[in-house]
């Protein structure tokens, strides 16, 4: 019988001749595994090390940008930043948290990490709309109706606001309802719908009630506003109605569609 032709002999060698076996190929791609999950354990423990342990990544200096009234050093002993400490664990909400109920005249403040050795203090300050008088002193109202400061001087151009509604008389029912809050809210809101002519010449805020607030100015000139409601329509009256009648010594916009004036 004979034996397998040649031909069959190189198809067998062919087939023979695959590729190697996997095993081979696992052991290479285990030691790269390996060798990568090292170096991933090295850097992770490195940069741990910088950013907490090393001298590097420290907070070395503060600084503050922002303030009107406040001093940076007010800001800076208020806020008492861990100066030394690793730059990744400052707690940047307590500090700002911090800063607002320290400082009160402090509206908004943002605290950033300046890397790789800085704290900035970024503040935003209440800016006084109305004053309210206490013994001799003057307390600092915002827009927000919020009394923010106490202060021995009345600072330039910024109303009084004078409160005469009382517990007994013809405001006590306003009172009554409204509270003093409110109605302080809503001379707030009056003083900030005012036309800019009007705002820089007021002079006095006076709240009888709710409905009944009026505006004195430095040249002795009276405005009859009524309630916060509808201050865009006052405002535009108001300015038309001066305009008209430039020599008028009494204005009444408590009525927007239907303004009044007097005395000229």
């Amino acid at each position: 019988m004979a034996g397998p032709s040649t031909a069959e002999r190189g198809e067998r060698q062919q087939e023979s001749s695959g590729p190697p076996p996997a095993r081979g190929l696992r052991r290479p791609r285990l030691r790269v595994i390996v060798v990568l999950a090292a170096v991933l354990v090295l850097l992770a423990a490195g940069s741990g090390w910088a950013l907490y342990g090393s001298r590097w990544l420290r907070a070395t200096h503060v600084s503050v940008s922002g303030t009107r009234v406040l001093t940076p050093a007010e800001v800076r002993a208020a806020a008492a930043v861990p100066v030394g400490k690793p730059m990744i664990s400052i707690d940047t909400e307590g500090i700002e948290a911090r800063l607002r109920r320290k400082l009160p005249r402090i509206d908004t403040v943002d605290v950033v990490r300046s890397w790789p050795h800085g704290i900035g203090l970024k503040v935003i300050e209440r800016t006084p709309v109305l004053l309210v008088r206490k013994g001799g002193n003057f307390v600092e109202v915002d827009d927000e109706g919020v009394r923010f400061a106490t202060v021995s001087r009345a600072p330039n151009g910024v109303p009084m606001l004078e409160l005469s509604a009382s517990r007994t008389g013809p405001g006590a029912a306003s009172f009554r309802r409204f509270g003093r809050d409110r109605l302080v809210r809503e001379a707030v809101q009056v003083a900030g719908d005012l036309p800019g002519a009007v705002s820089r010449a007021t002079r006095t805020v006076r709240v009888r009630s709710y409905d009944a607030i009026a505006l004195e100015l430095g040249d002795g000139r009276t405005v009859a506003w009524g309630s916060g409601e509808n201050g865009r329509a006052k405002a535009r009256a108001l300015t038309a109605l001066m305009k008209a009648v430039p020599g008028a010594r009494h204005f009444d916009v408590s009525v927007p569609t239907a303004p009044a004036s007097s005395g000229s």
